[in-house]
């Protein structure tokens, strides 16, 4: 059962919308031993950290075509069928994200354009942990590979017996994915970062993780090493009026909790009746999941809060700033207007967070922790630098000679001043 919260006033927004906290001084001290050993020792620090968290000696961390090659064979029909539409729906989502932007004359004789050079070099991370999520695989490297990043390194653990879901080398060989690795957790964001003999130093790093990946991501980030975004579990907040179907609206909480004991639900609903029916149907649904135990936790970090006046409730999720938005309403199209922070919207109440979690197009790597205020998922744009040019004709270079050794003169900056005045002199 959700925790159900009376409407409440903006003094006590702080306490509610806190996320559960973690103990980051301890957390941090551990990950950065990993990442420092494997910074000095590279693979034969990879090979003892897989060995000590994973429980599998790999003499090779490379998957090989061999190995590709039986996991497509042990992927069902059905599966391939469903991975295909996925691709094909992610890629025309994707696809549409290539624009070239005009050049600007700014002036006469003054243009200037920008342009979109792909990362050279990217790191996929795929979790493994208690599910394999390869539909990751597809929102990562899909869009890597739309932006032609040269080298694409993609991690993600192996199971006890030095396997990989087949799913994800099935996505690896329609993708033409050529460098994927059994590294997992820390380990493997410290390979990407640093480099080793084995994997090459990558420019960015991509993927959700657990605390412990999603604080080498940070702390690598810290050294220089580009990031997607700061991640951290997984999360959803849902708006839900009279005309939501309570059925649904628990199936999406729970499809939710089930993710990990850390997940978090936010749930606002505009009357009593609804959260009431709201829980019977998550304690009936509950009862038949397969991942009980790990939705049943994830339920204690989760809110139900009743807001009758409809601005409130909007103000208040803008707050939360969700990774995961659904508006549970026949009034989504117009609502939808009201969300200003939030990592993806789903709108309507035949629009399920699963759908964008695989197949509808959309991406699934997305901002968490409050952190859609000030960041966007993963988009084309995330594996492109956007580099500026300019080009300026005698002609213009005079016409804009006063302006920038005035400017710069203002500044007490002559030798910016002087670079301009000897092109016009001379």
């Amino acid at each position: 059962m959700i925790k159900i919260i009376e409407e409440l006033n903006e003094n006590d927004w702080p306490s509610i919308l806190a996320r559960p906290e973690l103990n980051t001084q301890v957390l941090s001290s551990t990950v950065s031993k990993i990442l420092q050993e494997v910074k000095q020792y590279g693979d034969k620090a990879v090979v003892k950290f897989t060995t000590q968290f994973d429980e599998v000696l790999l003499q090779n961390n490379k998957v090989t075509q061999a190995e590709i090659d039986d996991a497509v064979n042990a992927v069902s029909i059905d599966l391939k069928n469903a991975i295909n539409i996925a691709i094909e729906n992610i890629t025309s989502f994707h696809l549409v994200q290539q624009v070239q932007e005009p050049m600007v004359t700014t002036m006469p004789g003054v243009q200037c354009w920008r342009k979109s050079i792909a990362i050279e070099s990217v790191g996929l991370y795929i979790p493994g942990g208690t599910a394999s999520l390869f539909s990751t695989l597809l929102m990562l490297a899909i869009p890597a590979t739309i932006a032609a990043c040269k080298n694409i390194i993609v991690c993600t653990p192996p199971d006890k017996k030095g396997n990989i879901h087949p799913a994800i080398l099935y996505i690896a060989k329609v993708l033409a994915l050529k460098n994927v690795y059994k590294i997992g957790g820390v380990q493997a964001i410290a390979a990407m970062a640093y480099g080793t003999d084995t994997i090459k130093k990558v420019n960015k790093i991509f993927g959700p993780g657990n605390q412990y990946v999603t604080c080498a991501k940070q702390l690598v980030n810290q050294q220089g090493i580009a990031i997607d975004m700061p991640a951290g579990p997984s999360e959803l907040a849902i708006y839900a009026d009279d005309t939501c179907v309570p059925a649904y609206v628990a199936a999406d909480i729970l499809s939710q909790a089930e993710h990990g004991i850390d997940s978090q639900i936010f749930l606002v609903v505009t009357n009593n009746a609804i959260a009431t029916a709201v829980n019977n149907e998550v304690s009936k649904q509950l009862q038949n999941m397969v991942r009980k135990q790990i939705a049943t936790k994830a339920l204690e970090n989760s809110k139900c809060i009743i807001i009758t006046n409809t601005q409130h409730a909007f103000s208040i999720i803008n707050e939360y700033a969700p990774e995961h938005l659904i508006i549970a309403s026949s009034n989504a199209s117009l609502l939808q207007q009201l969300v200003i922070n939030a990592g993806s919207v789903f709108l309507g109440n035949n629009t399920p967070e699963s759908a964008g979690d695989y197949a509808s197009g959309t991406n699934h790597t997305l901002p968490t922790n409050g952190n859609a205020k000030a960041y966007s998922g993963v988009s084309l744009d995330s594996f492109y630098k956007k580099i500026t040019f300019q080009q300026i004709t005698k002609a213009g270079i005079s016409l804009l000679a006063n302006t920038i050794i005035t400017m710069a003169n203002a500044e007490g900056l002559a030798a910016h001043a002087h670079a301009v005045k000897i092109r016009i002199d001379n």
